[in-house]
């Protein structure tokens, strides 16, 4: 089942998600069809708010990138339950530049660390404990931050945020197009 991408201005995208029980109903089928949807809008990442499920679900597949990033290569993963525990003070921040699926068309540039301690279930409901770095890093600080009601324009300077507030204006009134299916505030 492919869901509609919810969009800037809906409610549940700035709720903190709640974890889920290891006998959460459907779990499997929710997660294949987060990876069905992701591949429908051409994104790496999506979290479950962003389709209107306040629950700390996470899929990322990064195979796309594989040219670019051999390491990726048949890189599709689910996190449930996920979490940053801190942030690698001592490793460098890195600006690149982000889009969203919940906001089309937006892309600019977010500093962030290049290392995270992150902790979560994975498909099997295996525990893990792990640091992370590099472009996963960031994919990861990106789709985990949904979880805690975050976007990505969040992070950007008052500077930046006051050039694209009425571009963020009218994505909340549902005025953008996109080539996925969308379920806009309105």
């Amino acid at each position: 089942m492919i869901y509609p991408i919810y969009t800037y201005g809906q409610p549940v995208l700035r709720k903190v998600a709640e974890d889920i029980p290891a006998d959460y109903p459907g779990l499997a089928q929710f997660i294949e069809d987060m990876f069905e949807t992701l591949k429908e809008s051409d994104g790496i990442g999506l979290a479950a708010p962003q389709i209107g499920k306040s629950i700390r679900v996470v899929v990322i597949d990064l195979d796309v990138l594989k040219e670019e990033f051999p390491e990726y290569e048949n890189f599709r993963h689910a996190y449930i339950n996920a979490h940053i525990l801190e942030f690698d003070d001592n490793s460098p921040k890195e600006t690149m530049e982000e889009g969203c699926l919940s906001i089309p068309g937006l892309h600019e540039s977010v500093k962030r660390p290049t290392r995270i301690h992150v902790k979560y279930l994975d498909e099997q409901l295996q525990p893990h404990d792990e640091w992370i770095d590099g472009y996963l890093a960031r994919v990861m600080q990106h789709e985990f931050d949904h979880l805690d009601g975050v976007m990505f324009v969040d992070r950007l300077t008052p500077l930046r945020k006051q050039l694209i507030k009425n571009k963020l204006k009218a994505l909340s009134q549902g005025k953008f197009r996109c080539g996925y299916r969308v379920k806009p505030r309105h």
